[in-house]
């Protein structure tokens, strides 16, 4: 299938799934419960037709004797109460099952109390359409296409779920992963980062074969990663399940907890990311300054570089942490993580430090859900210990913000906007060998070291809506900056204050 008729096609199953989704919240189904509902129907449905297909036919249910019986066509042939006891029964056995399977129906619950509903639902929007032979991924077209839909609800937070896909991709084509790889995201969402890295090693794969040893480490454990929120974490198994990441009873590839609890089991070599944008946590970390602000739930992270209540600013320090040595990260961070004093500052010094902060891509406003967010990705590498000797020598920085006008509807991100990018970028090249441009440009540690508090915050371009009223951002984007600028402003005056403070208690950290 072409890629344009892809996109077709993608588009009318989404105006078929969002056309009952109206139905639904008619009925008081949020857009969220619509959603998992999708993912345990749309499962049981791959699940049949992955069982079915001529080629290389799978099993992805249990096994025996009792569950030759069980799964999608159950749910076809029964219709009224038998059909929702059915689906009740299907979905709590289910949830009992060992490994991926278990995780992905964990507590699942039956939303859809209307039994005509549920059999419309599952026989005319969903039976009557081959998902596995159109190449529709379900989370990752049709599927996420779905809650975008739902992302203007704020009360179900749907387009939290999301880094655009055009970004993912531009990311994973830098950093280039490979068989060999072990690729983490903590953040995972629905699993964005860890398929967009599967894809780039299965395409390098048909030139260059996986041998036996590389497909069984990506099934058993290479490509892994961790979800807070038990009805996300679901969608990112069930992704990686049905595009052939892990087994239904092999070990659980995604992990249900908060990341930042405690220091990583394992080390990766690569770590994709996107962490919330939330700013405060109602955890404090400790760090190995040994300060903490006073709140009810705490723990400790000695392998971190400071205390701080930030998210960003703690998931920063989580995936330096999580990186073997030579390892490499490209991570989206909002802009208060490049200028914030305190603990920013000390973070932003650390990674210069001990690691290769070694590019920066500045983000344009208008490409994530949330209006307004100014965000950025950072790209580095982690080096062996050198405490005499800082590893970044120069940070390379592209300015893709300043003149850049994106909406999420009328003018969206595609791959292209950011073909300029990775061509300066080089992947797998010398970075010697890169070039300045007018929007790409380097800057020496001793400049960076000499901005105050150490501020990456850096743009050069004067942006053209400037000088011209009609190229300015919608007012509500416009809205949505001042607020983010607001705050930010008021992170900073905090930062001093606790300065301040230290200053007066003769406490002043070291860096």
């Amino acid at each position: 299938m072409t890629d344009s008729a892809r996109a077709a096609e993608t588009q009318r199953l989404v105006r078929k799934l969002i056309n009952f989704r109206n139905v639904m919240r008619d009925d008081g189904v949020s857009t969220i419960d619509y959603v998992e509902q999708l993912t345990f129907l749309l499962f049981l449905k791959m699940a049949h037709e992955r069982e079915n297909r001529r080629l290389n036919p799978e099993r992805i249910l249990p096994d025996g004797p009792v569950w030759k019986t069980r799964g999608w066509q159950e749910l076809v042939s029964n219709d009224g109460d038998d059909l929702e006891i059915a689906y009740r029964h299907l979905l709590e056995e289910l949830g009992n099952q060992p490994g991926t399977l278990g995780l992905i129906f964990r507590k699942a619950q039956n939303k859809i109390q209307d039994p005509a509903k549920l059999k419309r639902l599952i026989q005319d929007y969903i039976d009557k359409e081959n998902w596995s032979l159109q190449g529709v991924d379900v989370n990752g077209d049709a599927y996420e296409a779905l809650l975008e839909a739902g992302a203007e609800d704020t009360k179900t937070g749907a387009g939290q779920y999301f880094t655009p896909r055009p970004l993912i991709d531009a990311m994973v084509d830098c950093v280039r992963p490979t068989a060999d790889d072990t690729i983490t995201d903590p953040s995972v969402g629905t699993g964005g980062f860890l398929l967009a890295a599967h894809a780039y090693i299965q395409k390098q794969a048909e030139t260059t074969p996986l041998t036996p040893e590389q497909r069984t480490h990506i099934q058993r454990g290479g490509i892994w990663g961790n979800e807070l929120v038990d009805g996300t974490a679901r969608l990112a198994a069930m992704n990686l399940l049905l595009h052939g990441i892990g087994k239904h009873s092999g070990p659980q590839l995604i992990t249900v907890g908060d990341s930042l609890a405690q220091p990583p089991s394992k080390r990766a070599s690569l770590v994709l990311a996107n962490p919330p944008f939330g700013r405060k946590s109602s955890i404090t970390v400790f760090g190995d300054d040994g300060k903490a602000n006073r709140e009810e739930i705490s723990y400790n992270r000695q392998d971190f570089w400071v205390t701080t209540t930030n998210k960003q600013l703690s998931f920063l320090q989580h995936i330096a942490s999580l990186l073997e040595i030579h390892g490499r990260a490209a991570v989206v961070v909002p802009d208060n993580v490049l200028f914030e004093g305190g603990a920013g500052e000390t973070i932003r010094r650390r990674l210069l430090q001990q690691f290769d902060l070694h590019t920066m891509l500045r983000l344009p406003t208008g490409i994530f859900y949330a209006g307004g967010v100014k965000a950025n990705v950072l790209f580095f590498d982690k080096k062996p210990a050198r405490p005499n000797q800082p590893w970044t020598e120069k940070l390379w920085v592209y300015d893709f913000r300043t003149g850049q006008r994106f909406t999420l509807k009328q003018s969206p991100l595609t791959r292209a906007h950011l073909d300029d990018f990775v061509k300066c970028y080089k992947p797998g090249e010398d970075r010697a060998n890169r070039v300045e441009t007018e929007r790409f440009k380097p800057f020496t540690l001793d400049e960076l070291l000499a901005r105050d508090k150490v501020n990456l915050d850096i743009t050069w371009m004067r942006d053209p809506g400037l000088d011209d009223a009609d190229s300015l951002a919608p007012p509500e984007v416009i809205a949505a900056e001042i607020v983010e600028d607001l705050q930010s402003a008021l992170a900073e005056f905090a930062a001093i204050a606790e300065s301040l403070g230290q200053k007066e208690a003769g406490d002043f950290p070291t860096e």
